[in-house]
């Protein structure tokens, strides 16, 4: 149906910069969003970043605000998530999630339908 790729992720000293990539494809034009949620070791998954696939709409948690950007190339069915100033706080698996309606909250992960493997970020102080 939707099949999620990512690549980037890994170690990186706090003030540093990673970009992380999620590719799409399959059914991807029943994709309504799709989002960056984080898991850190015995915390619940947190939701960072989210854009629509048609609008472009955008909405990030307040904890990455201003640092993280979040963005998509429609004709590749690509969305990145580029986190600059980077803190030891942002350690946690990052997921790529894909959301098929508009329904439900987009900053829930229960919501989100198809997820990619996930990776590590690793932020050193």
């Amino acid at each position: 149906q939707v099949q999620l790729v990512e690549s980037g992720g890994g170690l990186v000293q706090a003030g540093g910069s990673l970009r992380l990539s999620c590719a799409a494809s399959g059914r991807t034009f029943d994709s309504y969003a799709v989002g960056w949620f984080r898991q850190a070791p015995g915390k619940e998954r947190e939701f960072v970043a989210v854009i629509t696939w048609t609008g472009g709409s955008i909405y990030y948690a307040d904890s990455v605000k201003g640092r993280f950007t979040i963005s998509r190339d429609n004709g590749k069915n690509t969305v990145d998530l580029e986190m600059n100033s980077l803190k030891p706080e942002d350690t946690a698996v990052y997921y790529c999630a894909a959301k098929l309606t508009q329904f439900y909250s987009d900053y829930d992960w229960v919501a989100y339908d198809y997820w990619g493997q996930g990776t590590q970020v690793t932020v050193s102080s």
